[in-house]
């Protein structure tokens, strides 16, 4: 059986990296030729094709942690179809390789490809996306996001606030900030706007060139307010880089624990936080679909082919491939809409297929 499982994963292995590498290859000139685009529009020293190729170089990672079960379930169809046409397959049954001992392969494999999933979905990927951000910022302009920036939202001792940061630059620096406070009566106690600010040092942010405006309300008949313009000035808060960062980048974007701290912050200040809890949900439900692909590759090796019928199975894995795709991403827009379960609405694709493949390798193999 050693012999067999070490042939097994080689087969798998291999065309699963060739289906990756075309993939990511076919990628690459996409966003490319995307790119395109923005080169020479800040000048003779803004974004140029050496900056535009690093940037698509950086997102690799990003585009091969979406692509992996989906590239496993095209690569481990291919082996098993293949091995089923040049009666490999019948060879190896007679060896012993039994359906139970044939699935219990694959999800050892299956395993391996759950882990490297994981690996590029949490350390990779956001490296990988937090530098080419950084590269669009350098070269391009500030990030940013929509037309009023990032808001975000603090309870403190003395009321709750409201920040607004316009863009960040690619040295941490953020600019067009406002700050709104309010009193426990929930008015407007004061308004704080700075061209810029910076993180730090410890809990608090450093303001410039600010304009304050503190509104006294306490008694009706003796409103006023006191304005005062500053160079400098320091707003107390918990509110981090990587929040705003957060912010102002996809949820798909972030590592599972950044996303996770991000969701507690969201609760602890009365803000909504579904739609990061679906996508936590997903970061943790889709590395485990790579073993429900290898489930729904097996039968294909129990079944009976013509001379040149591989290739519609082939096709029929890549379609298949494509519409987990298309329906985890479906699932998570709906989700947030109709306020479901966010695990659920994560875990439902996924699900799904799990039923499909056992459903597939209880007709075909063991019935049949």
């Amino acid at each position: 059986m050693k012999t067999i499982r070490r042939f097994l994963y080689a087969e798998v292995l291999r065309a699963v990296a060739f289906v990756t590498l075309g993939f990511l290859a076919l990628f690459f000139f996409f966003d490319f030729v995307d790119e395109l685009r923005y080169i020479g529009r800040s000048g003779s020293d803004g974004y140029q094709v050496q900056h535009a190729l690093l940037f698509v170089s950086l997102s690799i990672p990003s585009h091969l942690y979406e692509l992996l079960p989906i590239t496993v379930l095209i690569g481990t169809i291919f082996v098993m179809a293949r091995l089923a046409q040049s009666s490999e397959y019948t060879i190896l049954r007679t060896s012993g390789l039994g359906p139970w001992r044939a699935l219990g392969t694959l999800l050892s494999l299956g395993m391996v490809f759950v882990v490297l999933t994981l690996a590029v979905g949490d350390y990779a990927a956001p490296a990988g996306e937090k530098a080419a951000t950084l590269v669009k910022a350098r070269y391009q302009g500030k990030l940013t996001i929509g037309q009023t920036g990032a808001w975000l939202r603090e309870k403190q001792a003395t009321g709750d606030y409201s920040a607004n940061v316009r863009s960040l630059g690619a040295d941490g620096t953020m600019t067009g900030v406002r700050i709104y406070g309010f009193d426990n009566r929930g008015f407007v106690s004061s308004i704080v706007t700075a061209e810029s600010a910076v993180f730090g040092p410890g809990d608090l942010w450093t303001l410039y060139k600010v304009d304050r405006s503190d509104f006294h309300t306490e008694v009706a008949n003796k409103a006023r307010v006191d304005r005062k313009h500053l160079d400098e000035a320091t707003w107390p808060t918990h509110i981090s880089a990587e929040m705003v960062a957060a912010s102002l980048l996809k949820p798909d974007k972030m590592r599972t624990l950044d996303l996770f701290q991000y969701i507690r912050h969201l609760d602890s200040n009365g803000q909504a936080a579904q739609r990061y809890e679906i996508e936590f949900w997903r970061k943790v439900f889709y590395p485990i679909s790579c073993l429900v692909m290898v489930v729904l590759a097996l039968p294909f090796a129990y079944l009976h082919f013509r001379s040149g019928g591989i290739a519609t199975y082939v096709f029929g894995g890549v379609l298949a491939g494509v519409s987990f795709f298309l329906l985890n991403n479906v699932f998570g827009y709906i989700g947030n809409l109709q306020n479901w379960m966010p695990w659920l609405t994560a875990a439902a694709p996924g699900m799904i297929y799990t039923v499909l493949s056992l459903g597939a390798f209880s007709w075909l193999v063991l019935r049949r």
